[in-house]
């Protein structure tokens, strides 16, 4: 024998998940007004609506870092609009991932993140997606997110949580592709070579001339590509590099993700 179904039992379904009235109401119509029953009705929509969206691209999101002075984790969560990222239900799960993976490790999150995201793409009507995400300890640690878009950890051997910060703010801002001499390829470097020996090709100068032209733009374009070289942003007349060694700190890992 079915139950009744009312409004005020439409309304616990409704407060219990989140989901719509009406996707409620059908729930509990099908489960005879089971309330066990039409929660598992409604999960199980979740997923099939899930699986639906899933080939949707989710190329916008939001970024979060949690973290102490032992530990930093980043976790980055995938939509597909701006709008839905901005969503009470969507930074809600944000956060709520990012605690468990911070709590109970980034593996724990993530078996039982597709449990939690499904039923916010049924609400939200967008494919939403993990994105990466990366746990720092030891050393001296320093966070920044730049509007929920950007996240950068900086852990450091020596030196203080603030100059970690503002290494991570200064990486956040200028996107060096290299954090120092040594990383630079050579691939990059012949890539660059042939790309800048065609600007100078054309020059009327002598051949030594163009060779020590070429040389200077190659060393100019790593030298602003290179974290170590770059001017520090809060103080342009000194490098990342010296900035460091005035502290005596070196960079010992650098984590970033940009949506």
């Amino acid at each position: 024998m079915s139950t009744q179904i009312t409004t005020e039992l439409v309304k616990e379904l409704r407060d219990a998940t989140g989901i719509s009235v009406m996707q409620c109401k059908r729930a509990l119509e099908e489960a005879g007004g089971d309330m066990a029953k039409a929660i598992a009705i409604l999960k199980k929509t979740s997923s099939d609506i899930a699986l639906k969206k899933s080939e949707r691209n989710a190329k916008d999101g939001s970024v979060i870092i949690k973290g102490d002075d032992k530990k930093s984790v980043l976790l980055a969560l995938h939509s597909e609009t701006d709008f839905v990222s901005r969503n009470d239900d969507f930074v809600l799960l944000l956060n709520q991932l990012v605690d468990i993976a911070f709590k109970d490790g980034i593996e724990k999150m993530k078996e039982v993140s597709k449990e939690m995201i499904d039923p916010i793409i049924q609400k939200t009507g967008e494919n939403i997606q993990l994105g990466d995400a990366f746990q720092v300890t030891g050393g001296v640690l320093g966070n920044y997110i730049h509007n929920n878009k950007k996240a950068v950890i900086v852990n450091l051997e020596g030196g203080t949580p603030e100059l970690a910060r503002d290494i991570a703010m200064h990486y956040t801002a200028m996107k060096p592709e290299y954090i120092s001499k040594e990383d630079i390829t050579a691939e990059a470097k012949q890539t660059m070579n042939e790309i800048f020996q065609k600007e100078v090709a054309g020059i009327n100068k002598p051949e030594d001339i163009k060779k020590k032209m070429l040389d200077g733009k190659i060393a100019t374009y790593f030298k602003e590509k290179t974290l170590l070289d770059q001017p520090f942003i809060k103080n342009p007349d000194q490098t990342i590099g010296q900035l460091l060694d005035s502290a005596k700190a070196k960079i010992k890992e650098i984590k970033s993700y940009s949506i």
